[in-house]
């Protein structure tokens, strides 16, 4: 309970609002009108009077009902977790496509508790036929306004959707695989995506510090190039407007070669986070991990394989030196039921070169391994075999050739025969 508390802080931080006071309240029996009991709903009306409180923060969702009753009940304005999410979105959106996912999902809260208060929605219609047909009431007015515009939102991301999947097909053409990074808010996603790319993605120590998808280019030990993605973070009890609104950023994970759950290893509900994730993906993506089954691997709900998940236990240097081996021995456990978590810090860089590794070791699943007699002419050639390839072994050939062997990228593969079949030659696989 107190981490729960604990995270609800921060989630009003996020958006720089003052605590005055923060308290646990425990209940039994939620009431339909207002949530609460009603000796402890004056009891808190008295505390908010006398702290002069002026918004009150309620970590549970919320009726427009028990809302509307609580906020005359202690004459401050009342915000649910749903509601802090959904200004924290808000306030942090930049790009327009992150503008409108959140607006759609404001949108389809406030549909749920309309009141008088969307007429401001007609100045967006042009100020054409706003006032609506005869005998229509204010109420069915703003909720057909409402509605129209959910429709215009929804129509612009649709065209969104269109161009990421113009971009996938596009990066598909190179190809480069991307490495989708995923995990609970302020787990350290962007902290490791810096790392691991030295970009310069907004890193801080609070919740939703990223909210628009950034990608960016990595190089791995083996020469293959890949592409890192960093996704928004989940969170417990994640409305579902905005699993729905944010399905266009997140389709980058369904698209993933290899995904990174991005696990903060140190914090006391580790577990719990694990599960609010994994939940999300299921409902959103329809994957299931299979901890016991093939390594990293999981699957959809229609039974399709999907990319490999790779568990990356993140933030080791903030635990306690005694507390290390539990988990050390917690990782050996998890790799007898499947694969291994990586342990890192994105912090010091720890463990980064067996996340590369393993990242690379499964990319490297499907590649392909072929010996070419290559004559000392084919100078362009050997250059794009050292730069697109893995070289195996080197050794002289018929002729004064160089025999190569190299392990070849699957997505390469196709590439790799036409180039030698342009220069009359052939590959032994």
């Amino acid at each position: 309970m107190a981490d729960r508390l604990a995270e609800a802080v921060g989630l009003a931080e996020a958006i720089d609002l003052p605590i005055a006071d923060a308290q646990i309240v425990r209940i039994t029996d939620p009431r339909p009108a207002t949530l609460l009991g009603s000796g402890k709903v004056a009891e808190l009306a008295t505390h908010i009077h006398d702290i002069d409180a002026g918004l009150v923060i309620v970590d549970h969702a919320l009726t427009p009902i028990q809302q509307r009753n609580l906020e005359r009940a202690w004459n401050a304005k009342v915000l649910d977790r749903t509601g802090l999410i959904l200004e924290i979105f808000g306030n942090r959106a930049r790009t327009r496509e992150g503008r409108l996912q959140v607006e759609l999902a404001h949108l389809t809260f406030q549909r749920s508790r309309l009141v008088r208060s969307w007429t401001h929605l007609e100045r967006q219609r042009g100020g054409i036929g706003f006032l609506g047909g005869p005998g229509e009431t204010q109420i069915e007015t703003d909720r057909r306004l409402l509605q129209e515009r959910i429709e215009k939102i929804r129509n612009e991301l649709e065209k969104v959707k269109r161009t990421r999947a113009l971009h996938r097909a596009g990066r598909s053409k190179v190809p480069y695989p991307v490495v989708a990074i995923v995990g609970y808010t302020n787990a350290g996603k962007s902290t490791l995506f810096n790392r691991l790319t030295g970009a310069a993605v907004l890193s801080q120590d609070q919740v939703f510090a990223t909210l628009d998808p950034t990608m960016r280019e990595r190089v791995l030990e083996s020469g293959r190039r890949v592409i890192l993605s960093d996704t928004v973070g989940f969170i417990s009890d994640l409305p579902t407007m905005l699993v729905a609104a944010f399905r266009a950023t997140l389709e980058e994970v369904v698209a993933a070669d290899v995904i990174l759950h991005v696990r903060d290893i140190s914090h006391p509900e580790t577990e719990a986070q694990r599960r609010d994730v994994e939940g999300v993906l299921g409902d959103l993506l329809g994957i299931t991990a299979e901890h016991a089954g093939a390594p990293g691997s999981h699957t959809t709900e229609a039974g399709a394989q999907r990319a490999p998940i790779i568990e990356v236990w993140n933030k080791i240097d903030l635990v306690h030196e005694t507390a290390r081996p539990e988990i050390e021995a917690a990782a050996r456990r998890q790799a007898n039921r499947g694969e291994a978590p990586v342990i890192t810090s994105a912090v010091t860089g720890e463990g980064f070169d067996a996340l590369l590794a393993r990242i690379d070791t499964h990319l490297a699943a499907g590649d392909v391994t072929v010996t070419i007699e290559l004559p000392s002419t084919k100078g362009r050639l050997r250059h794009w075999l050292y730069e697109n390839t893995a070289v195996l072994a080197s050794a002289p050939g018929d002729d004064a050739n160089e025999r190569l062997t190299v392990r070849v990228p699957t997505e390469k593969h196709g590439r790799l025969l036409r180039l030698l079949a342009d220069e009359g030659l052939s590959a032994q696989h």
